[in-house]
């Protein structure tokens, strides 16, 4: 991944329940100093003056308990394992609660150019906010050619040979109500190791859509607000390919066929595309049926089953008939 700074934590574009609050009260020409890791590190032992494996590529979290302690030292005149957190190259120190620092630690993160961040989130709302925004920062990713739409709550990735469709599938699909995420380029981030969330690559240009004869068109302008969003989980992926009347596809839905990406498998549904076939539609069933399969019914086997049980009940009864 790309280097990412503290200026770029405190610039991080989160919103509502994921706002970090977090603004700087000390330090600034630190601001460019490198975030490595996605852990948190409460200094408690360090300033008891307990260094073994202090772990200085984290974020340090001062909370009431840390902010309480500095004070006392500095009240007793116990200022050497302040000066020596500050030997460290410590990324950054946050003070939660909207908690001040003491001026000797201050004074300390200025000359040693340490940022100073505060907030006024508790220490345990701000270390869950803040795990969560890093580990989507340093999630693997990958930009994808295709559209991301939400198609009855289930995230759906279009693939395909370019000019083969998919925007305009994706446009009829809008027009029926669904959601659109991304049109053409994609930025697919795995997230936690086991789950796909999906974005524009450029935000700026992700709600809009270029449909091939008409140019470029403003999703959000012709549909509204509610016929957008700005990320979700890529739970289906649709592989849309030319009819190949050579190919035999698949009629029943017994095997469940997958594909990789960054390391997880995502349902994959391979869809021919010829003239007369209306491919939303069997997207739109697709994914309703994902749905199904997420909530342990699978119609397929279900269907198999059924056969299954029909044919024993005949063998039974020509036995039966046979010896009577």
């Amino acid at each position: 991944m790309d280097k990412f700074t503290v200026l770029d934590l405190l610039q991080l574009d989160l919103k509502e329940h994921d706002a970090l609050n977090l603004k700087c009260i000390a330090g600034r020409p630190g601001l460019v100093r490198e975030i490595t890791v996605p852990e948190l590190n409460r200094p408690g032992l360090a300033l008891s003056g307990f260094f073994d494996n202090f772990a200085e590529q984290r974020l340090q979290i001062f909370g009431r308990g840390e902010n309480a302690f500095l004070t006392k030292l500095e009240q007793d005149r116990r200022l050497d394992t302040i000066q020596r957190i500050f030997t460290y190259s410590l990324p950054c120190c946050v003070f939660t609660h909207h908690l001040d620092p003491t001026p000797y630690f201050l004074s300390r993160a200025e000359e040693s150019g340490c940022p100073i961040l505060q907030t006024d989130l508790s220490s345990s709302e701000f270390s869950t906010r803040v795990i969560r925004a890093l580990s989507n920062v340093f999630a693997p990713k990958e930009n994808m050619h295709g559209v991301l739409v939400e198609v009855f709550g289930i995230g759906v990735l279009i693939i395909g040979e370019s000019g083969i469709g998919k925007s305009e599938i994706a446009l009829e699909l809008i027009e029926r109500g669904h959601r659109l995420v991304a049109d053409d380029a994609v930025e697919v981030r795995c997230v936690s190791g086991n789950f796909l969330m999906g974005k524009g690559v450029n935000t700026i240009a992700s709600h809009h859509m270029e449909i091939r004869g008409l140019g470029i068109i403003n999703v959000t302008h012709l549909f509204g607000v509610g016929a957008i969003r700005d990320r979700k989980q890529i739970q289906l992926v649709v592989q849309l390919e030319e009819w190949d009347t050579s190919k035999e596809y698949d009629r029943i839905g017994m095997e469940e066929n997958t594909t990789e990406i960054l390391g997880v498998n995502v349902p994959c549904l391979q869809v021919p595309v010829k003239p007369g076939r209306n491919v939303p539609i069997i997207i739109e069933t697709g994914a309703m049926n994902e749905r199904l399969k997420k909530l342990g019914y699978n119609p397929a086997k279900e269907f198999n089953r059924r056969i299954m049980n029909w044919l024993e009940t005949e063998r039974a009864r020509s036995f039966y008939s046979e010896n009577e």
